[in-house]
């Protein structure tokens, strides 16, 4: 058996974790207890994307690489971020580059090992896609393939950790995908944007922002372009989604970002725009993440 199918094979077998919506109960009725001892928070949400098996390889990994688990010193002593595995690839013109995050700390381990295993199940589906398309292009006589995973903690308080997962495709040009987690950490809790807001309201309050906000910068800028209004190249920006990128400042500011091509060419990259709390203010829950 290859090395590759010996360690598919060890990722396959390893049981999958237990429901999430166990995991959901559970952070709620953490949270309602941690709020009876702290200051109350009005109200809150948790969105939770699932998880999966967890990811082991063994292709072109260095010894130095397989066997690190380096602690990255941006957080505070209690909850802290990890590289848990990084793995590269080079042979030909076939290039991978994988990094994968991992959290520890948090006292709610339902949520740190659902949070890990996610983080691991995005690169092992990223690394069998380049896999199956190295093998596709082998057979049609060669090509170029390059794939890049990385991380960055975007913000770090107190209260706040958001950990944003950048996606990396090269075929010709290069695409760009960037997935973000927000975390309170005190109730231990993941935050997702509808969480914020009482309706659905938010939606056309910020796209309507974000598209002022584009036509000022390309009046002001004629480098800049984005894919908005009657005389958009190609689809125009309309609204974001109910789910759009987001992350929350370190100065309580909500931003709402777009992969690569999502609204604008690609070398105008992954585009992030911070949401006046003005704009948003009647919308808002309440002003517990958000100032």
């Amino acid at each position: 058996m290859s090395k590759l199918n010996d360690s598919k094979k060890q990722y396959d077998d390893i049981e999958i974790p237990e429901e999430l919506s166990q995991i959901v109960h559970d952070s709620i009725r953490k949270a309602h207890k941690k709020q009876q001892k702290n200051k109350p928070l009005k109200q809150w949400g948790i969105g939770i994307a699932a998880a999966a098996t967890l990811f082991i390889t063994s292709v072109n990994i260095s010894p130095a690489l397989a066997q690190s688990l380096s602690t990255v010193p941006v957080l505070g002593s209690i909850v802290q971020v990890l590289t848990l595995k990084e793995i590269q690839v080079a042979k030909d013109t076939y290039n991978a580059e994988l990094k994968t995050p991992g959290i520890t700390g948090l006292e709610n381990k339902k949520l740190e090992k659902m949070l890990n295993e996610k983080y691991i199940a995005e690169n092992e589906a990223l690394y069998e896609s380049f896999q199956k398309d190295m093998k596709e292009l082998e057979a049609e006589g060669g090509g170029h393939l390059g794939v890049a995973s990385t991380y960055k903690v975007v913000t770090d308080t107190d209260d706040i950790l958001s950990i944003s997962r950048y996606e990396v495709n090269t075929v010709g040009s290069s695409s760009t995908t960037m997935r973000t987690d927000t975390i309170d950490k005190k109730n231990e809790i993941l935050i997702t944007l509808p969480s914020l807001f009482k309706d659905n309201q938010y939606i056309e309050a910020i796209s309507t922002y974000i598209k002022g906000e584009m036509i000022k910068q390309m009046a002001a800028d004629e480098n800049i372009i984005y894919w908005v209004g009657s005389e958009a190249d190609f689809v125009a920006f309309e609204a974001i989604s109910p789910d759009q990128t987001f992350s929350i400042t370190a100065d309580h500011k909500l931003t709402i970002s777009f992969d690569k091509y999502e609204v604008a060419p690609g070398y105008m990259g992954v585009l992030t725009f911070e949401i006046p709390t003005e704009v948003i203010e009647s919308n808002l829950i309440s002003n517990y993440y958000i100032k």
